[in-house]
């Protein structure tokens, strides 16, 4: 018996040409899971990240896990892209409890810095010197005290999620051998096991997991060993370059008064600022087509009124910088085959797989607002590819 897994594509150009080994498969067709059959499936698999990691992945991380790749990370499939960035969030963590705290790094930086002041102190002999000197020696003497006192709450704090991780470890290796035992048909082992080892290591995870959640509302924690929704939210902040902010907050309220915070930027330009508002408030609302871009505005009007203005006004509202405007100017477009320039080369030209101008700040930066500055001066041939972009918001 064989199980192959291949994409549609890889499957069409390797295996369909070849009948003989074509027949020799049955094709099951296996469908990205919608956001709820995912978060079922994350939640299956979270103790094993729980154990590898190290920490404790609460059930909210699942859900935004899901929900924020769904929304933010459309090039790839559910279930894939939310396990690892409950993944990722996992092991930066991890890492985080490994590593010297920023607070104790910070307090022995400044001890070497005195440290080293202190040598070029002993070296002088005037009074200004031993002055200096005595009062280096009070603050070597507070900070040794304070750096003392942060390790040690440090190891304790990393001992117990060390001690979970134990127990965790210890529980998996025994449902593990449980198994095994009953696949082998061990059954005087595998009760052992079942109902001697394991009620014991279930009871003391219980108790640590109570210890540590009482810790954790005490103020001064070092060391965060829970994912949350915060923690997945900055993973997908670095992938996509979206405001943490951005995502964990509520639109509702920033939306409704989209139109005030545009205009303390741009000025005298209300209702093009409404009509740009509406638009993003009909997006977010589900109530405009999905398939469609969520805008396409024409700023019509002379030099300096802020046409541009409003772009960037837009973007930094949107992305919380206005670094996030892909300014293509169409002055440059005027010729027929300036058209390769902006969308890629043809197949068997030269610079095919550079991709275009246009095409590849989107791909590198796909949250976005694309500024097609002068767009009058270009050639009628653009336009014509533009008009696909501006109706569909794709290209084929």
């Amino acid at each position: 018996r064989c199980i192959g897994a291949t994409t549609l594509d890889e499957y069409q150009k390797y295996i369909e040409k070849d009948a003989a080994l074509e027949r020799r498969f049955q094709q099951v067709m296996v469908n990205e899971p919608n956001t709820e059959d995912a978060i079922t499936i994350l939640r299956g698999l979270k103790e094993k990240y729980e154990v590898h990691h190290g920490v404790r992945i609460r059930d909210s991380a699942i859900v935004a896990a899901v929900k924020l790749s769904s929304r933010y990370i459309t090039s790839r499939f559910l279930p894939d892209k939310a396990i690892d960035l409950m993944d990722e969030a996992a092991s930066k963590l991890s890492i985080e409890i490994g590593s010297v705290p920023a607070e104790i790094d910070m307090l022995e930086r400044e001890r070497k810095q005195l440290q080293v002041e202190r040598e070029a102190m002993l070296r002088e002999k005037d009074e200004a010197a031993f002055e200096r000197l005595e009062l280096i020696e009070e603050e070597l003497e507070i900070l040794e005290k304070n750096i003392q006192e942060l390790r040690s709450k440090w190891e304790l704090e990393r001992g117990s999620i060390t001690d979970l991780k134990t127990v965790k470890e210890d529980i998996e290796k025994i449902r593990i051998e449980v198994e095994r035992a009953e696949r082998d048909g061990n059954l005087q082992r595998a009760a052992e096991l079942k109902y001697g080892q394991l009620p014991a290591l279930e009871a003391k995870l219980k108790t640590l997991n109570e210890r540590a959640d009482s810790a954790k509302g005490g103020d001064g924690r070092m060391l965060r060993e829970e994912v949350g929704p915060e923690e997945i939210a900055e993973v997908v902040a670095k992938w996509t370059g979206i405001p943490v902010n951005r995502m964990l907050q509520s639109d509702q309220d920033r939306l409704l008064k989209m139109e005030d915070t545009m205009r303390t930027r741009v000025i005298g330009q209300d209702h093009a600022l409404t009509v740009v508002a509406d638009a993003i408030r009909r997006a977010r609302a589900e109530i405009s087509d999905p398939n469609r871009p969520i805008g396409s505005f024409i700023f019509l009007g002379p030099t300096g009124v802020g046409k541009t203005e409003t772009v960037k006004a837009l973007a930094e509202f949107m992305f919380d910088s206005e670094q996030n405007v892909i300014r293509i100017d169409m002055s440059e477009y005027m010729e027929k085959h300036s058209v390769a320039r902006l969308i890629g080369a043809p197949p068997g030209y030269v610079g095919y797989e550079e991709g275009g101008q246009l095409t590849e700040q989107v791909r590198r930066k796909p949250y976005s607002v694309v500024l097609l500055d002068e767009v009058e001066k270009a050639h009628p041939d653009v336009f014509n590819i533009l008009l696909q972009v501006l109706d569909d918001g794709r290209l084929t």
